[in-house]
């Protein structure tokens, strides 16, 4: 099971990275995020506040390529359960980036887990079309 969005902002890759790594302020641009703890950085372990579940999203940066790549993975132990969520920058010509956000369900226990699991398209899509509003905000 998985999900996906992907848009062209009119930023640099290093600029979309920093708002993508500010944990403080992703509730100022992400209507879907209430709250991000902890420090954004691998290794690190942050937890998700959502509006689309009253649950918290604890998760762990397990790739950080500044401007780049940055992967937030979180499961169940023998891999029953895993949810990985990747954000890809590539830079593109005139100082623009194409943005990928993908998030990839798996494991075992993915038939029984997976219909649990809402259809996140709508948000995925509101989230690409929220970064690039905020990208290109703090661009011009």
């Amino acid at each position: 099971m998985e999900f996906s969005a992907r848009t062209t902002i009119s930023a640099t890759p290093m600029a979309v990275w920093a708002i993508l790594t500010d944990a403080e302020h992703f509730p100022d641009w992400e209507l879907n995020v209430t709250r991000v703890e902890g420090r954004i950085a691998l290794g690190e372990r942050i937890t998700v506040h959502t509006r689309l579940s009253e649950r918290a999203f604890p998760v762990t940066v397990t790739a950080f390529e500044p401007g780049a790549r940055m992967v937030w993975a979180s499961g169940l132990p023998l891999g029953l359960f895993r949810g990985e969520r990747t954000f890809t920058l590539h830079a593109l010509d005139g100082g623009a980036t194409e943005v990928t956000t993908r998030e990839v369900f798996s494991g075992l226990l993915l038939p029984l887990i997976g219909r649990t699991i809402p259809d996140l398209q709508p948000a995925f899509d509101q989230f690409a079309e929220a970064l690039k509003t905020e990208a290109e905000r703090v661009a011009a």
